[in-house]
């Protein structure tokens, strides 16, 4: 394969008379000042090309969706689906001849070199808490920062606003938990959600006041998901396991019992929005989230 995708490398190269070096995690990069063939892969990418006003040529398919999440698919109508986050199809990456690729290290570190070769590769470290860094990161490879920073802004405006709003609610804590096929977890600080709830100034159950991803629990960790306000969410691939997983536990007696249960102080929320799409489209809404549910 890696023949094939030198060949049509060489058939597919063109001269940017104007360039510039990114600093990533895999080291300097050049890439083009105005790229027009971008494909993303990694879904919390996809989310913020959206945002920035770009519609990347291929990205992978959404972790929910057909193939694209609801919020994001009209305006990836005519974007080319170029595998999964975990398992990329490079025959269909070299088809689609980026001039810049998008990804992230913890997916996709071992075939970094081999994208490289097909078009300048811009990787982020992590995907955990860090999607402002990664954000701007993503802004800054496609020549969009003043766009980025004017997002960040309101986005940090909304944050600031809600959480003047919620006064002395702030010092409630906060429990998250997903749930999945066969698997419940409690998520921690450095998450998506669990960073935008640190940023509003909730504490957190001491189960889950760590500077971690995520946990797998089972019912007879019942008492660590306990808090004064619980935000739950189903990763559910369509064909209903996951909605198992959360009915099992939501009709168990033990749940029902928990006190931020009996306080009707237990929400579902979306989790699209709060886990796996992962960038400022979706932190906004978390806020919303938290704002009906707390305040209205």
């Amino acid at each position: 394969m890696l023949k094939t995708i030198s060949t049509l490398v060489l058939l597919m190269i063109t001269l940017n008379a104007q360039s510039k070096v990114i600093e990533t995690v895999m080291g300097p990069v050049t890439v083009p000042e105005q790229p027009k063939r971008i494909i993303v892969l990694t879904n919390e990418g996809t989310e913020a090309l959206v945002a920035l006003g770009v519609t990347p040529v291929g990205a992978v398919k959404a972790w929910q969706g057909h193939p694209w999440y609801p919020h994001l698919e009209k305006k990836l109508s005519n974007t080319k689906v170029v595998g999964l986050e975990h398992n990329v199809n490079l025959e269909q990456i070299v088809a689609l001849k980026p001039d810049l690729i998008l990804g992230n290290r913890l997916r996709l570190e071992k075939i970094y070199p081999t994208l490289s070769a097909i078009a300048p590769t811009v990787f982020s470290d992590r995907i955990n808490g860090d999607w402002q860094s990664n954000f701007e990161l993503w802004a800054n490879a496609i020549s969009k920062e003043k766009t980025a920073s004017l997002l960040l802004a309101e986005y940090h405006q909304q944050r600031d606003h809600l959480a003047t709003q919620l006064g002395d609610n702030v010092h409630q804590s906060v429990s998250l938990v997903r749930f999945l096929p066969s698997q419940t977890r409690l998520y921690f600080k450095d998450t998506f959600a669990g960073g935008i709830v640190n940023e509003l100034g909730f504490t957190r159950p001491v189960a889950q006041n760590k500077d971690a991803f995520a946990l797998k629990i089972s019912k007879e960790n019942y008492q660590d998901i306990q808090a004064d306000v619980l935000f739950y969410y189903v990763y559910d691939k369509g064909d209903g396991k996951g909605r198992e997983t959360a009915d099992q536990w939501l009709a168990d007696p033990l749940w029902q019992n928990l006190a931020v249960v009996k306080a009707n102080k237990a929400f579902a929320v979306d989790d699209i929005y709060w886990n796996t799409s992962g960038s400022i489209i979706s932190a906004q809404q978390v806020l919303t989230d938290i704002h009906r549910f707390l305040l209205q």
